[in-house]
């Protein structure tokens, strides 16, 4: 089936500023980073991902779309339920000799503040504009990075599976979501008002997730203090 425009120019938007192309991804994936680096990312990253199913449950609570509802709720039942995916992210973290503790209290740097505060904000826009950053601008991204991230993980620094279970599973449930975030950001969109809205909103996340990126470069590869 061919894409509509609109699809493509959703597509596009990401395709721009993807973090899959982010100099930290690519030090990341040529094996030029060490532990204690690959620590500090998992310190922040938990600080962005810890907060995602509450951001999706806010723009539950303001869905028009009985689908896009169950959607929601699924995702955050994934998240939260049973394993938390979390908690696999602290077991990563801890194979890179980071506590639990450490992860939980570190401090966001300010790229990752930013991030997390444009979600916090994006998560109270009305439903097509929350779902496109949200879903299309950010959580579409991930199965791009992490098929680049894992596989040297486990040749370049010998983690285990086990280890590594959180980067696995988010790159087959990010597919499906991500592919569902479109459907529904488009299904939303059948005026050319709502559909630049939604454009703008993915070109944000992107520029949002790929400062972030650029701020562990920063941090703890160019050992900048931000």
């Amino acid at each position: 089936m061919s894409k509509s425009p609109f699809r493509a120019r959703l597509e596009a938007a990401v395709i721009a500023r993807h973090s899959r192309l982010n100099p930290f991804t690519e030090k990341w994936v040529k094996g030029e980073l060490n532990r204690a680096q690959l620590g500090a990312w998992a310190a922040q990253h938990y600080q962005y991902v810890s907060q995602f199913p509450r951001w999706c449950a806010t723009v539950y609570g303001q869905c028009p779309d009985p689908d896009a509802r169950d959607f929601l709720l699924e995702n955050i039942i994934e998240e939260e339920s049973g394993t938390k995916h979390v908690d696999l992210l602290i077991r990563f973290a801890e194979a890179c000799g980071v506590s639990r503790a450490e992860v939980e209290s570190k401090q966001q740097l300010p790229t990752t503040r930013g991030l997390t505060a444009w979600c916090f904000e994006m998560s109270h826009q009305t439903f097509h504009v929350a779902a496109a950053g949200l879903l299309v601008g950010l959580e579409s991204q991930v199965p791009g990075i992490y098929q680049r991230n894992l596989p040297p993980l486990k040749t370049h620094y010998g983690f285990t599976d086990h280890e590594v279970e959180f980067f696995a599973i988010h790159i087959e449930a990010d597919e499906v979501h991500g592919e569902r975030g479109y459907q529904i950001v488009e299904r939303h969109c059948t005026t050319q008002e709502r559909q630049a809205e939604a454009i703008e909103a993915v070109r944000q996340a992107t520029e949002m997730r790929w400062q972030y990126m650029t701020g562990l470069h920063r941090a703890f590869v160019a050992k900048e203090d931000l």
